[in-house]
């Protein structure tokens, strides 16, 4: 991250914080679920792009912390949100180093089929069992409280309040993630993806870093799930499907593994992309038939950016400088 990337990241956020001023309600509640989805795509990057872990059962993740906030609310009174945010993350953490010790003994294809197993015994246990309300899954019948000793902080009901929430937790998220990546912790697990054997017999543990960035990752895919259902105000099983999962990769992989802010252009690009290939206006009768059109983009990136939209800059100097070394 050079000092144009700084900037360049600095003047999306400065728009990103006047764009509610633009009186658009509709645009504001869709970029706040993009920001929800940014924090989750950067959770997964940190395994994906970094640990170098493929999963496909992320989503877990993003159910559980959902469903912890639905089932411990209670109908008639709104609890706290120092109460309910620290309860569903630490389902998420219990859950991730669980099954991240499990997962942890398999590579390649057999890692990611059991975290996808994983994913699909979330997604039955909602599914199957009164608790999770069935197909029809559970509202939030309140949204938690934003206060301290009776003075309320935030108001999660207020659209603008709890878009710039977002955004700051977006921030504070992906500086979390430079900061650690920065570690010598993040500098281990770059070196595991790189050379697993090697780093094992430079005497890492590398179960053990690879288990802390698993349950990391799970905890801040917990984050995003948490305020998705005080957005929406309810969850269902779907949201711990593989299809959820599939889509946070997409995310990822057409912003550009390996970059966090990569993952964030990534989870921009994907749902704006989204509203457009559906809107009829447009694309007409073939707006019903959207994820072709996003599967073929997909292709593409994947093709001819294999660094993802975020490399799409330095896609256009390398072209450029082989121009004029050709002139």
């Amino acid at each position: 991250m050079n000092r144009t990337h700084w900037i360049v990241l600095l003047l999306l956020t400065l728009l990103l914080a006047a764009f509610p001023m633009s009186g658009s309600t509709f645009y504001t509640q869709l970029l706040t679920k993009t920001m929800i989805l940014a924090i989750l795509a950067m959770s997964l990057d940190l395994l994906v792009g970094y640990t170098g872990l493929v999963s496909l059962g992320h989503a877990a993740f993003y159910a559980i912390a959902g469903y912890t906030l639905a089932l411990v609310q209670p109908k008639a009174d709104p609890m706290s949100i120092f109460v309910t945010l620290p309860a569903a993350l630490a389902a998420c953490a219990l859950f991730a180093l669980v099954t991240g010790w499990l997962v942890l003994r398999t590579r390649g294809i057999y890692f990611i089929m059991v975290t996808l197993a994983f994913a699909q015994m979330v997604y039955f246990l909602f599914h199957d069992t009164p608790m999770g309300g069935g197909s029809d899954g559970v509202y939030v019948n309140n949204k938690p409280v934003v206060a301290i000793g009776g003075t309320k902080l935030i108001d999660l009901d207020d659209r603008a309040q709890f878009y710039y929430l977002l955004l700051a937790l977006m921030v504070i998220v992906y500086v979390l993630l430079r900061r650690v990546l920065d570690s010598n912790f993040g500098r281990a697990l770059a070196g595991i993806r790189v050379n697993e054997h090697r780093m094992r017999a430079l005497g890492f543990p590398v179960e053990r870093y690879q288990l802390g960035a698993y349950v990391l990752s799970g905890t801040l895919a917990g984050l995003s799930g948490y305020f998705a259902a005080v957005q929406f105000g309810f969850v269902n099983p779907e949201i711990a499907s593989w299809h959820q999962s599939g889509a946070v990769l997409m995310m990822v992989i057409l912003g550009g593994m390996g970059t966090l802010h990569g993952s964030i252009v990534g989870a921009f690009a994907f749902v704006l992309l989204e509203d457009l290939f559906k809107n009829q206006q447009v694309f007409g009768a073939f707006a019903k038939h959207w994820q072709l059109t996003m599967g073929a983009l997909i292709v593409a990136v994947a093709v001819f950016l294999p660094r993802g939209l975020a490399g799409l800059g330095a896609a256009l100097r390398r072209r450029r400088s082989g121009d004029a070394a050709d002139a």
